[in-house]
């Protein structure tokens, strides 16, 4: 079966998922969520993009992204995903795929609806029964959009909606 060609636009919003193969963890330690995360960075600024929100879960990840050049999506997610992928497997000893499939990418338009997927993602360990509060959770952008962690990896919403 081929593959569904993906819309890869310029100066374009999208929200990413990618889950673990067969729902398998994909973030045991608080080392992993760490080092998903500077992987973030470290892409964020290698393809010039700007990230609005993020949450890593225990199977899964959520983020925000914004694409400057929309042909740079998949070079961005190639490199995020197969590095912390390589990392991964080291650590734990294993061998194959970590993710299942693609990653999932929707267009968000530059709106309310932006904002809404935001809380969405930042609030989804809560729906996921891990914690009651947004600022329990140590891995989502919520507690670096509002101050409580300085990680470098948020953009600023102003100017956007």
């Amino acid at each position: 079966m081929s593959k569904t060609l993906r819309l890869a636009l310029n100066n374009t919003v999208y929200h990413i998922n990618i889950r673990g193969n067969q729902k398998q963890e994909t973030f045991k330690e608080d080392a992993d969520f760490k080092t998903f995360l500077s992987l973030l960075k470290h892409y964020k600024i290698k393809y010039h993009f700007k990230v609005y929100g993020y949450c890593p879960m225990p199977n899964h990840a959520h983020l925000i992204l914004e694409t400057k050049k929309g042909t740079d999506l998949s070079k961005f997610m190639q490199g995020l995903s197969q590095t912390y992928t390589m990392w991964f497997n080291k650590k734990y000893d294993k061998v194959g795929h970590l993710w299942q499939g693609r990653y999932k990418s929707k267009i968000i338009q530059k709106d309310k609806y932006l904002l809404d997927c935001i809380q969405y993602v930042e609030l989804n360990p809560i729906r996921a029964g891990i914690c009651k509060s947004p600022f329990d959770y140590p891995w989502s952008s919520w507690q670096e959009r509002h101050g409580y962690k300085k990680r470098d990896i948020l953009d600023d919403l102003k100017g956007l909606l």
